[in-house]
């Protein structure tokens, strides 16, 4: 209620006309405001979802506070006085301790899961046919072409008339071969909505918005959804913002129950941003520089190709910053079966920018490695520092049977949060079955992938 009450207060006090930077920043925060009313409400409807579902939306909710905060922080603008009832740490409070009261009565590791075709439960059987087609592209309600030969030439376009439909299954949206320099967003009420591209490199949607072009970096994203139930699947999503830019997302996601299938995610600082909910990325490509893979979702990536690329002078690459900001939070960023290489312009001078795993963007970072290929960019030390010693007791890191040039974890830090997993049960609490409940809802998509270990 004291969310609800903040929310409808600073929804009519925007910022001073003059106060550019903080209207942007503002406008994040009115979608965040509407995201997360929605995400709390749905915690109250007992009958319709589970404990593992509201210990998620409560988890998002969360994230929503202090992704509002990040863009008045990273844009160098105050929060006006409209602002703080919402951004207080009051809210944070009144939402942790829900977190807090939730999590002693629900483990989602001892979820018990079911697999169906290679694909989590949550995936609908029509929806494993769709992503296992070869001729998906066959089934879609509306098609996107450049040129005309579809029923728009624009994806959002199409997102506009999907949106209109009647009914809420699956939406399938074909976009054929072409580059689509457009912003996309997909929103809270559109759910169910699936876009099949004609395969990477061929379907690509790209923009260029970056922190250094004046946006926040939740609103530099080339796509961004946050409608439940997503998928994509043949697509290629990309920032052309380049290093010097900074934040520059390609891909933003914030989509509950998302599943993202033979996909590239382009850009170099901030790449992939796995904002909230949970999500499954399979046999996907992922490039970046700092910090390229980051945000507080409950996400699996499994058998991807994550590529460093190189940075600027002086700049160490990071593959992941996980922003888990409470212990009870049940998100976490987990690379299975996967592999970490050099790009073709990294290769040559891999001595001259040292990659890292990871670092914690906050304060319970939390990001497990396993079964993983991990080739000779990766520093000895594995892992790197944000601030000092800042998280460095109250992340947890973990790294299980990975293999490759640089899998060995002798020199690996000697932080208190991180560790070495050998017990087969431990490192199963971050397998697909257990981490994102993937047997409750990803069979449907036709999804093929690792239930366990």
């Amino acid at each position: 209620m004291a969310v609800q009450t903040a929310m409808e207060r600073a929804l009519w006090l925007q910022p001073q006309s003059g106060e550019e930077l903080g209207k942007t920043a503002w406008a994040d925060c009115q979608t965040l405001y509407e995201n997360t009313i929605l995400q709390l409400n749905r915690t109250l409807s007992k009958a319709d979802c589970t404990e593992f579902d509201q210990q998620t939306w409560l988890s998002t909710a969360l994230t929503n506070l202090e992704t509002c905060k990040a863009g008045f922080i990273e844009l160098g603008v105050h929060a006006s006085e409209s602002m703080l009832p919402f951004m207080s740490n009051n809210v944070s409070k009144l939402i942790s301790n829900s977190l807090s009261l939730q999590s002693t009565n629900y483990s989602a590791t001892t979820q018990t899961q079911t697999y169906e075709e290679g694909f989590p439960n949550w995936v609908s059987r029509h929806d494993r046919k769709l992503l296992q087609s070869k001729s998906a592209g066959d089934s879609a309600n509306l098609v996107v072409a450049q040129y005309g030969s579809g029923n728009y030439k624009t994806i959002m376009e199409a997102i506009n008339a999907a949106n209109k439909r009647s009914g809420s299954g699956r939406f399938v949206i074909h976009v054929k071969s072409g580059v689509y320099k457009e912003n996309v967003v997909i929103g809270n009420k559109m759910n169910n909505i699936m876009l099949v591209g004609d395969g990477m490199g061929k379907t690509i949607i790209t923009g260029s918005k970056s922190v250094g072009g004046g946006s926040t970096t939740f609103n530099s994203a080339t796509f961004a959804v946050t409608g439940d139930g997503f998928i994509a699947r043949d697509i290629t999503f990309r920032n052309t913002a380049g290093p010097q830019n900074h934040q520059a997302v390609a891909l933003r996601v914030g989509s509950d129950l998302s599943v993202f299938y033979q996909c590239s995610i382009e850009g170099y600082q901030d790449t992939l941003y796995v904002h909230s909910q949970r999500q499954f990325f399979r046999q996907c490509n992922i490039y970046g520089i700092v910090d390229f893979i980051f945000g507080n979702a409950a996400v699996v990536l499994q058998n991807c190709n994550i590529y460093a690329r190189k940075p600027m002078t002086s700049q160490k690459n990071t593959v992941t910053a996980q922003g888990r900001i409470d212990p009870n939070q049940d998100m976490g960023i987990v690379i299975h079966n996967s592999q970490i290489l050099a790009s073709l312009d990294l290769k040559p001078v891999t001595k001259n920018f040292p990659t890292y795993l990871g670092r914690p963007w906050k304060q319970y970072s939390r990001t497990v490695v396993m079964q993983t290929f991990l080739d000779g960019l990766i520093n000895p030390a594995g892992w790197l520092e944000w601030d000092g010693n800042f998280a460095l007791n109250t992340l947890y890191y973990a790294e299980y049977k990975n293999s490759g040039p640089g899998s060995s974890t002798n020199g690996r830090v000697q932080w208190h949060g991180y560790k070495v997993i050998t017990n087969a049960t431990e490192a199963s609490k971050f397998s697909v079955a257990n981490f994102i409940g993937g047997q409750s809802w990803l069979p449907g998509t036709g999804v093929p992938l690792i239930a366990g270990l």
